[in-house]
């Protein structure tokens, strides 16, 4: 290696970005309890900083559900999408499981608060239509006679799905190892009513798969 070239500048980071990972590493290490001046110190920032931020603990763990939010959008973005629909939500439904899955006790530990009630509340569900209607795309592949419906309708319930299957998750009833078929049945289930006849072939098989052994230990 030429010694004698810099080395290129990495990108600063931001204030907001490190009491973002700080508080990461708290939950990472079983410290949801962490407290705000325990998050500063992890951070090297001021007691006050964290508040001008973020305004509470709260508005942390919604940041944080964005940046889990926002890294799918940039992983569906980047992924190779087949055309049709149903395959687009499946890569979605993937993808989603995935990146909650990278740090499930980070992830829970941010599922856990944002579904307690808040003041003022966050806007996690608008988000999460934006995205799985990202995932859904023009739709084009739909049966013509219900097309307009699904596409209104479609990602209000497929959040309102995955959100489901992750509240098992993080209330510990559902294994890290069954998130993602469940969360994928579930999408089936949404997504059957609106789909034509082999779409429906498929759909009903991951449904039926679903069922299989899900009333063992870490199951239903």
């Amino acid at each position: 290696m030429d010694q004698s070239k810099p080395r290129p500048a990495r990108p600063k980071q931001t204030t907001r970005a490190r009491i973002l990972d700080a508080a990461e590493r708290l939950l990472g290490q079983g410290g949801a309890g962490f407290s705000m001046r325990d998050l500063a110190e992890e951070a090297g920032v001021s007691f006050a900083t964290p508040f001008n931020q973020f305004a509470s603990k709260a508005g942390i763990m919604l940041a944080l559900s964005e940046r889990r939010i926002d890294a799918m959008r940039g992983q569906l973005a980047e992924a190779a999408l087949p055309a049709a629909t149903v395959g687009r939500v499946l890569v979605a439904v993937d993808i989603a499981s995935a990146v909650m899955l990278e740090t499930p006790m980070v992830s829970r530990a941010v599922m856990a608060a944002i579904g307690a009630p808040g003041e003022p509340p966050g806007d996690v569900s608008a988000r999460s239509r934006a995205w799985w209607g990202e995932a859904l795309g023009a739709g084009d592949d739909l049966p013509a006679a219900t097309r307009p419906l699904a596409l209104e309708a479609l990602p209000r319930h497929l959040a309102v799905a995955f959100r489901g299957v992750l509240s098992f998750w993080t209330a510990g009833e559902l294994a890290d190892a069954l998130l993602g078929r469940q969360a994928r049945a579930a999408a089936a289930a949404v997504l059957l009513g609106f789909s034509g006849p082999d779409d429906r072939t498929r759909l009903l098989a991951l449904i039926a798969a679903d069922a299989v052994g899900l009333t063992g230990p870490g199951g239903a």
